[in-house]
């Protein structure tokens, strides 16, 4: 599966045309929502197993908006966040099933990485402005994400029978009921973060509309204190 999306992601990072990313954008979202959403492998708890991992977000300006990217992404495959920061990093901490960890790991790596080649275009009249634009930028563009997943998920269960969806929600939501479970096991107590400084809006919709055709393509955690929720 989580190759399936790399390939996309990557047609769709090479193309200079943007219906064609837009293209494999979507195809990468559809597939990411019937993997989640396929009956057999939601069956399969003892062949896929919980796991965590943990991926830098780095410092600065920039961190909470990486962080609701990642959080977008983690989400739509059910999979939970938290993060912590020291003096030098903040690091996410994702929990969910293997599977779901990959995919993840996939789409946040190259969705982040085109962000970032777009944000880097933007100069203006000095550097606080410049930073508060690029944030901006990245804040809506993770939303827009969000957005596309969603509306992939939703098609992807109208495609479904009736039937088969009335076998899918409680499966589900026993899966995603398993993957709290192991989060709070692994990750203790956490608090929630305070809200993030309000966006430029200019920068927040020219992310949205970059994100439109975008190319949607174990560690244990030591006891610690209480740690924040992602998003």
């Amino acid at each position: 599966m989580a190759t399936k999306v790399r390939k996309l992601l990557a047609k769709a990072q090479r193309t200079s045309n943007a219906e064609e990313a837009d293209a494999f954008s979507r195809k990468a979202a559809q597939l990411m929502a019937a993997h989640r959403l396929d009956p057999e492998r939601i069956a399969q708890h003892h062949d896929d197993q919980l796991d965590t991992t943990e991926i830098g977000l780095g410092r600065g300006p920039y961190v909470r908006a990486r962080l609701a990217l990642l959080t977008a992404i983690a989400t739509s495959s059910g999979c939970a966040v938290v993060y912590r920061s020291d003096t030098t990093e903040t690091i996410a901490m994702v929990a969910g099933y293997r599977s779901d960890l990959d995919v993840v790991i996939a789409m946040y790596t190259s969705l982040h990485a085109q962000a970032a080649a777009q944000m880097s275009q933007q100069r203006s009249f000095d550097a606080a402005a410049t930073r508060s634009w690029r944030r901006s930028f990245l804040f809506g563009y993770a939303n827009q994400i969000r957005s596309m997943l969603e509306e992939s998920m939703n098609t992807e269960r109208q495609h479904r029978e009736v039937v088969d969806n009335a076998t899918l929600v409680p499966a589900i939501i026993d899966r995603d009921r398993r993957v709290k479970q192991f989060a709070e096991s692994a990750w203790g107590p956490t608090r929630r973060a305070r809200q993030p400084a309000r966006p430029n809006m200019l920068g927040y919709f020219a992310g949205q509309e970059q994100a439109a055709s975008a190319d949607l393509g174990r560690h244990r955690v030591a006891p610690r204190g209480a740690l924040r929720a992602g998003g």
